[in-house]
């Protein structure tokens, strides 16, 4: 699952799961489900195959309600190959019309508790091989989620105001030192270092230095000892993504792989430079520039949807389309691009 290796958005991430076991893997319909934050009920984040609607009958299931709420309450997976047969199945009679056989609940578990519930249909009975891989699947989407659930929380916190505030929170301990005064930060510039963070704690990082200078941010770091054993190659690969948007940014990303430790160093400029204005046509609509607008600033979906009075899967429709129309694969490098064209005034 590195694959999720910096990807910070947890719809996304869910998202992208959902539509992998349908098209790799045949499932009929999987769905994922997202605790929130009081533990109350779980929200749907992702549904992929027969059903794409996150609107319906199950987009808000109360913890312990339903098969999936007791699946999050208990954190006990459930494992079915004969759903019509299910007392607990809610309309067996679509089921039966589906050609329904298997189910696979699996609690996605981070810190001892669930903070997520993913689930699989098939056609099919369902082999024990496959679910031995929803079961390792589950446990790296359950760290990927973590991670970007964590960080969506850090945006959304009123009091943590300050970048070195945000690292740290997500490093942990006292792993961060900052040398000199913290300055407002292009925010393209800011989210690819919080992306930097999250990999560095995947890394085992032990210690980590956020540098203001006059016009730059550094962010330098040292991993554990026991990551000295990946290859110089495994390194480059590892920060891949990040040294191209890195160097998107007008900025520089060096790794020394050394006897004993690795070291890490990542400079930005605090602000973008402004390019030449050349009269371009945005290629984005009304509305998802007004989209577009929203994320700049650090809006998650659901705050988006409740602005422009539109629903959730909408927002993502319009992200999706977005992503698409400018060439690039994150939402992070779509604001990237629409800063640098202008369109984002």
């Amino acid at each position: 699952m590195s694959k999720f290796t910096g990807w910070l958005d947890p719809d996304e991430i869910a998202t992208s799961v959902t539509n992998g076991l349908v098209d790799q893997f045949g499932c009929a319909f999987t769905r994922i489900w997202l605790v929130q934050s009081d533990r109350s009920a779980l929200r749907l984040v992702s549904s992929s195959g027969l059903y794409t609607r996150l609107d319906g009958d199950f987009a808000r299931v109360p913890m312990g309600a339903f098969k999936v709420g007791k699946i999050a309450q208990h954190c006990i997976p459930f494992l079915s190959n004969c759903l019509p047969d299910e007392d607990w199945v809610k309309d067996r009679e679509w089921a039966i019309a589906n050609k329904i056989q298997g189910f696979a609940g699996l609690p996605l578990m981070a810190d001892g508790q669930a903070i997520g519930v993913l689930a699989v249909f098939s056609h099919q009975p369902m082999a024990p091989e496959f679910l031995e891989v929803l079961q390792i699947l589950s446990l790296s989407v359950a760290g990927a989620l973590a991670s970007a659930v964590n960080h969506q929380a850090l945006l959304q916190t009123p009091n943590v105001t300050h970048l070195s505030e945000q690292m740290a929170a997500l490093l942990g301990g006292h792993k961060l030192s900052l040398l000199g005064t913290e300055q407002p930060l292009a925010l393209p510039i800011t989210q690819l270092l919080l992306q930097m963070a999250n990999r560095l704690v995947e890394l085992s990082c032990q210690y980590c230095r956020l540098v203001y200078g006059d016009t730059t941010v550094v962010l330098e770091a040292m991993l554990a000892a026991d990551t000295t054993q990946l290859s110089e190659c495994a390194i480059a690969e590892a920060f891949q993504d990040i040294l191209l948007t890195s160097q998107a940014l007008q900025g520089e990303l060096q790794t020394q792989v050394g006897a004993d430790v690795i070291q890490i160093r990542l400079q930005l400029p605090q602000q973008l430079q402004p390019h030449p204005v050349i009269e371009t046509v945005s290629p984005l609509s009304d509305r998802e520039l007004e989209v577009m607008q929203l994320l700049a600033q650090g809006h998650r979906d659901r705050d988006i949807a409740e602005q422009l009075y539109i629903s959730e899967r909408t927002v993502k429709f319009h992200a999706k389309n977005m992503l698409e129309k400018l060439g690039v694969r994150t939402r992070i490098q779509a604001v990237f691009e629409a800063t640098k064209q202008g369109w984002l005034g």
